[in-house]
């Protein structure tokens, strides 16, 4: 089982020690506790040894940046984060300078400027300068999507004291984002978020996102291993316990990690950058690992066996050593080549295994177990509805959010229902969705006729709807190219009149090709892009995927229909629906009239 004891060994030094003993402790956790052996390349004719010297250094403060050599043909981000270490904002307590700063004051240097629409995502702020001028988005850190009541409470009242610009979403990583923050706000608001037990640290740009696990980890009669100590630790790694760690702040680009708990495959390990698989090896419980999945506007990639297999306790250093290899190694020019399977690619598995390997505390990196412990036959469940806990006389209960969104008296409800019926507890899910554990079987009827569960978030939603997944669309995210979340209700709908489906199609839709809808692994998903309509005119558009699975026999889509108006969609997704997943048309009354 994983332990806490050993994290704070894979830590960096504390920032508040000083230069001198900073430098020191960082050179003895070097040898003491990392053992990493010399860097020199493997004995291979495929690979030149100087492409295998790492590309990085350690600078005073524990950051880590590129060599002088290796600053030339950049992309822009690279050299906005050249020109001002980005957790600075945080380590160095630059947000409380910079929240002083009037936002006329802060766009007249690029440097401030700079601070506002890029560095700050390294403390979780996105900038909405396209249509929310001023206003920020904030992304927490949620590790495996475990909120408590207290914690919801503070985020409702963070977004109600923002009016109509304040609102919240429950995202395809098992985490909340809130919108509506002001700059002036912010270092209040990490406070308060500290206060509760939450940060937002690291949780955009070049950094190790959300990390992902069971949703029904501690409560599923039929989990294979419960997930909640695995993502802590990693949460805890990848933040230095919520003070920062700039070992890991500098990647070449994002990085996804999920730990699998359960034979449904929740966590989606096939897009994961790393995904350890539970597999017994020898007697002894640990994890194989894929690595390399992702999804991207130019490609997308399922992730790979590495062939390797850690023990348990060895979470976090293997994680650690992939990490580095990919900071140290990774190309940092076109930002759609700069995703970790593009090194693996470059490389090739064996080499960036070793390369791994190498980084390992005592440099051995096992090979795989021969097989992982998932059920290739297990048919995925839908956590949805009243489920019986391992726990006698408990249930969980799923409920549908409608693409996610919700605004601050939707949050303090939900606060009151997780005290009132539960444990003071709730689970965000990949699919946008709530779960509310430990419900005594006497009270489900009781929180069953709540009006929240009537009227918003049911526990039995039609079987379009169930599946439905939105990224924030052209309403906030400036890199969106339509609107998504109102039009994915609005098209659902609009086919549920027209035919009856057998069973829940899961329909993800995403405002540009980043994907944040994650389209690739729908049964259909819609990209958002422009087009002429049949007049001519320049009108918001969807390409059209088909054939995405989750589970086991994972799949990445395919394009299906390229540019279609999103005027046009409804038909042809009921005809789709019709052709491919056995929906039967509805007789409509206006064809009999």
């Amino acid at each position: 089982m994983a332990s806490s004891a050993s994290l704070q060994r894979f830590l960096p030094p504390s920032p508040h020690a000083t230069p001198a003993s900073s430098s020191r402790r960082r050179n003895g956790r070097a040898r003491a506790v990392v053992s990493m052996p010399s860097l020199s390349p493997p004995a291979t004719g495929e690979v030149p040894a100087e492409r295998l010297e790492p590309r990085v250094e350690e600078r005073e403060g524990g950051y880590w940046v590129l060599k002088e050599k290796n600053r030339t043909g950049l992309n822009p981000q690279e050299k906005v984060k050249l020109e001002k270490e980005p957790m600075g904002l945080f380590m160095e307590d630059g947000i409380k300078d910079l929240a002083k700063i009037p936002m006329e004051e802060i766009d007249a240097a690029k440097l401030t400027k700079d601070d506002v629409d890029v560095r700050l995502k390294w403390i979780g702020l996105f900038h909405r300068r396209k249509h929310q001028y001023g206003r920020f988005m904030m992304r927490l850190k949620l590790p495996n999507g475990v909120t408590t009541s207290e914690q919801t409470r503070y985020l409702a009242s963070v977004i109600e004291a923002y009016g109509a610009d304040g609102c919240a979403d429950v995202t395809t990583r098992q985490n909340w984002q809130i919108r509506g923050v002001t700059l002036p706000d912010v270092p209040a608001i990490l406070d308060g978020l500290r206060a509760v037990g939450l940060n937002s640290l690291q949780s955009g740009m070049d950094n190790v996102r959300n990390p992902v696990g069971n949703p029904l980890a501690g409560v599923d009669p039929h989990e294979i291993v419960d997930t909640r100590p695995y993502t802590n630790l990693l949460s805890s790694y990848i933040t230095n316990n919520s003070q920062g760690n700039p070992t890991i702040s500098n990647l070449p680009r994002k990085w996804n990690v999920c730990v699998i708990g359960s034979h449904d495959l929740y966590e989606h390990p096939h897009i994961n950058d790393l995904a350890y698989m539970p597999a017994v090896k020898d007697g002894k419980f640990g994890f194989n690992l894929l690595v390399g999945g992702f999804i991207s506007p130019k490609r997308w990639a399922e992730a790979l066996p590495l062939d390797a297999w850690v023990a348990g306790d060895d979470v976090i250093p293997v994680c650690k050593a992939i990490l580095e290899a990919y900071r140290d190694l990774g190309f940092r020019g076109n930002r759609q080549k700069t995703r970790m399977m593009w090194l693996i690619d470059e490389l090739g598995m064996e080499v960036f295994r070793s390369e791994v390997e190498k980084r390992m505390p005592n440099g051995v990196l096992e090979r795989a177990a021969p097989e992982d412990l998932i059920d290739k036959t297990w048919e995925r469940r839908d956590y949805l509805g009243v489920h019986p806990q391992k726990q006698e006389g408990l249930s969980y209960v799923g409920l549908h959010v409608p693409v996610g969104r919700l605004q601050a008296a939707d949050m303090f409800e939900l606060a009151r229902l997780a005290d009132e019926y539960g444990t003071g507890e709730l689970r965000l899910t990949v699919e946008q969705n709530i779960v509310l554990p430990n419900v005594s079987n006497e009270r489900l009827d009781a929180l069953l006729a709540e009006p929240l569960l009537r009227q918003r978030f049911s526990p039995e939603p039609s079987l379009l709807l169930r599946g439905l997944v939105a990224c924030t669309g052209n309403q906030f995210c400036g890199q969106a190219i339509i609107e998504t979340k109102a039009r994915a209700l609005q098209v659902t709908q609009e086919v549920e009149k027209r035919v009856s489906v057998p069973r829940p199609v899961r329909m993800h839709w995403t405002g540009c090709p980043n994907s944040c809808g994650q389209v690739q692994v729908a049964d259909i998903g819609f990209m958002g892009c422009l087009t002429k309509d049949s007049d001519g005119k320049i009108v918001e558009a969807a390409d059209i995927f088909v054939g995405g699975r989750v589970g086991s026999d994972s799949h990445l889509a395919d394009v299906y229909k390229k540019s279609v108006p999103c005027k046009d969609l409804v038909p042809i997704v009921a005809d789709l629906l019709v052709e491919r997943f056995g929906a039967v048309p509805r007789e409509r009354e206006e064809d009999e009239e």
